[in-house]
């Protein structure tokens, strides 16, 4: 339980709104730079208004803030852990000046997104450069955890439990968020499309544990100019798919997403959901790893394992499916930026 050289665990993520008051102000952050008119950003805030303008992400984070002080403290890894958003509150420089303010000289990032591409991974290192600059306070990012037993585990748990009680032929619909094709295809560096890869790794080892038939991998949560081609299939289109041929039952595994937040509970508890609905197919949608055990000893475990490197040590590195563990530190054409070339941490 040597934490060194680190003496501090952030926890990163992208945040969300309150209230209802908070709606189009965290959508303005979320937008920064694209001059997107306020009667647009209402529209899109209908999706948080009919939650009561309230995204769940905020309250995920807390728990999963409560599981890494107590999953930490139960097996005795003296490490605090912060918290900080990239859009809304508490922000990336609240946390990085609390951090200074405790002394904390060397923190290692743990960034809710488990797969590569600029907006998952490289837009949050520019961030946090930007965030923790003149500070004294040196950040580094965790590897990915998509391949890791722990994130895929209780993937597999949920879906087997799902698949149990399903009739014959039921088809498994694995979703994560769409992103432009040419932001994929700079995943990982150039022309590696890292982000359909690892999805595609992981869901082929959940089924196979889970013990699934038929799957496929849909997209949710698609933005931006319909002129711009991003991954396809739509959750929605690929439900009515199945349904001309002649599937009845569908499960959905959200692999793309580590809590329950927006973009499960409305593109897919709500959206898709009701897609199904009319389509008369039976629809279950399985639990992302939230606060599950497991998902919460892998965060300790990829800290100890990151830790263990930086002091030059040799160090098991744990990954399951046809992908190798991630790299610790990105290349410098990773994930690359499309509209200028920032500095970031890592």
């Amino acid at each position: 339980m040597d934490p060194r050289p680190y003496d501090a665990l952030f926890l990163v993520s992208f945040g969300g709104p309150e209230k209802t008051e908070d709606v189009v102000p965290f959508l303005q952050n979320v937008t920064t730079g694209k001059n997107i008119p306020v009667e647009r950003l209402e529209e899109v805030g209908e999706h948080y208004y009919s939650f009561g303008g309230k995204s769940p992400i905020n309250d995920q984070n807390r728990a999963l803030l409560a599981a890494l002080r107590e999953d930490f403290a139960a097996n005795g890894l003296d490490l605090p852990v912060y918290w900080g958003n990239r859009n809304w509150d508490p922000y990336f420089r609240e946390a990085v000046e609390q951090m200074k303010a405790d002394g904390v000289q060397r923190a290692i990032c743990f960034v809710t997104s488990a797969y590569s591409s600029y907006s998952g991974c490289r837009q949050y290192r520019e961030n946090l450069f930007e965030a923790s600059a003149g500070t004294g306070v040196e950040l580094d990012r965790l590897r990915h955890g998509f391949n890791h037993p722990g994130f895929v585990g209780p993937f597999a748990e949920a879906l087997e439990e799902a698949l149990a009680s399903a009739p014959e032929g039921t088809h498994v619909v694995f979703v994560t968020h769409s992103i432009p094709d040419t932001m994929d295809a700079a995943s990982g560096g150039p022309g590696e499309h890292a982000y359909v890869r690892q999805h595609l790794s992981v869901a082929e080892e959940v089924a196979k544990r889970a013990g699934a038939g038929s799957w496929d991998l849909a997209f949710c949560s698609r933005s931006g100019p319909p002129t711009m081609p991003w991954l396809e299939p739509d959750v929605n289109d690929r439900l009515r798919e199945l349904s001309t041929e002649g599937v009845e039952s569908v499960v959905v595994v959200p692999i793309g997403f580590v809590s329950d937040h927006m973009e499960v509970v409305f593109d897919l508890d709500t959206e898709a959901a009701a897609t199904a609905e009319e389509l008369g197919l039976r629809y279950v949608r399985v639990a992302t790893p939230g606060t599950h055990p497991d998902f919460v000893a892998m965060v300790r475990e990829l800290v100890l394992e990151r830790a263990a490197v930086e002091r030059g040590e040799d160090v098991e590195r744990p990954a399951v499916g046809a992908l190798p563990p991630c790299w610790d530190v990105c290349a410098v054409d990773c994930c690359a930026n499309p509209r200028a070339d920032l500095p970031t941490i890592s």
